[in-house]
């Protein structure tokens, strides 16, 4: 199977990419569902929450490190490497993100519908069909991967900043926090959030992002390796700092008794710690959750198709511009299609487990990664992301099960 083309970074461009890469990567996992996810496990486990956050972040860091270096050592995507390692295992993996990402992708459209909707009044769809278009003016453009690094890095930095300044208005404490981050009441209770949010974060085609954002670029070879294992740490690092300034914001309005609206629990903390300003800040936050997890999702998606299909490679952000086109007629003639959402999600938690045990049976597989020598200790946390996200797997798939009974 051919290499996929790949346009070399030099010099001072390459930061800029590396720090595109980490957004990207970390703004397709800060969605509409991270901000729910995070609000209603902080309002259930208060400051125990931070134990589950620092232990996901450090799994995190070793299962994206296992992805990334396998991806830009090999010089291939995620779908030919499994191909590699299983012949026909690629396909199999490529239908899984594909599937997952257009289903999750028309939740993150009803989330920029939203977004729009609490900013300006308008109405869902019609905020979904502005965004839609915002979309597609990003790959649009000529550099439409210099364009797609700028917006996740303008809105990434923009939700982390609105957020921190809730937080602080909120009045944490923090201090409580940093000692349940370590000793939390009950570590048993916690395994089950920790496992949600590194499925969250690295699960499905979000670990991929920033892996193939890189080797479009050129951003491979052992002469890039310290180069990725600094981008593959920031990007989880920047997921880790949002969800912490979000916790933070929660606990605050909940320690002080704040109640949250069951309806919408974030769009309420932002509201109670800020009153209406606020309240239009949640209304950013989410439009920039939602837009630049579109684009991250879309991306990502379509990169998998790219090896099997010169036409998609070939045409590559037209394919990316009729994902979110589709993605968009889908929520505004149907709506939100919750069971199809939750099904996505459930084969969501099982590709992660499957990515990585292919990456670790890659990664020292001179046929693919070449002279290239694989960490042991970096096989390790692989290991146990996969055994922690197969569990969530077989978990979500038992729930799902019970659903459509």
């Amino acid at each position: 199977m051919a290499e996929p083309v790949v346009n070399k970074a030099t010099g001072k461009s390459n930061w800029s990419v590396l720090l595109g890469a980490a957004f990207i990567m970390a703004t397709s996992a800060i969605g509409p569902g991270f901000l729910t996810q995070t609000t209603v496990f902080t309002e259930k486990f208060l400051a125990d929450f931070a134990f589950a956050i620092l232990a996901s972040i450090i799994i995190d860091i070793g299962a994206q490190m296992n992805v990334w270096r396998v991806i830009t050592m090999s010089r291939m995507r995620g779908q030919d490497i499994a191909n590699k390692v299983v012949p026909g295992l690629g396909y199999f993996v490529a239908f899984l993100i594909v599937l997952g990402g257009l289903a999750f992708n028309i939740g993150n459209i009803a989330g920029c519908g939203l977004g729009l909707n609490v900013l300006f009044g308008i109405s869902e769809q019609m905020g979904a069909i502005i965004s839609c278009l915002i979309a597609l003016g990003i790959f649009a453009s000529k550099e439409a991967g210099a364009a797609m690094d700028t917006v996740a890095k303008v809105l990434g930095g923009l939700m982390i900043a609105l957020t921190t300044y809730v937080m602080f208005v909120s009045n944490p404490p923090v201090g409580a926090a940093v000692v349940k981050s370590v000793f939390p009441s009950e570590y048993g209770s916690l395994m089950l959030p920790m496992i949600t949010l590194i499925g969250g974060t690295v699960g499905g085609y979000i670990t991929f992002a920033g892996g193939h954002r890189l080797l479009d670029a050129g951003i491979v070879g052992h002469e890039n390796l310290k180069e990725v294992n600094k981008s593959a740490v920031t990007g989880i690092l920047i997921t880790g700092v949002m969800r912490t300034v979000l916790f933070l914001a929660v606990l605050g309005v909940v320690a002080a008794g704040g109640v949250l609206n069951k309806a919408n629990p974030p769009a309420s903390v932002f509201q109670i710690a800020a009153g209406q300003v606020g309240y239009m800040f949640f209304g950013l936050v989410l439009w920039s959750a939602a837009i630049t997890s579109v684009v991250g999702a879309a991306y990502t998606s379509v990169s998998f198709l790219r090896s099997f299909s010169k036409t998609v490679d070939k045409y590559n952000s037209y394919t990316i511009m009729l994902f979110i086109v589709i993605s968009t007629i889908v929520f505004v003639t149907v709506g939100r299609p919750i069971k199809v959402l939750i099904l996505a999600g459930s084969l969501n938690g099982l590709i992660l487990p499957v990515t990585l045990g292919v990456m670790l049976l890659a990664c020292r597989n001179k046929k693919i990664v070449g002279e290239y020598s694989h960490p042991t200790w970096l096989i390790i946390f692989g290991v146990l992301a996969v055994l922690i996200t197969a569990y969530a797997g077989i978990t979500s798939l038992q729930g799902m099960a019970a659903l459509w009974k």
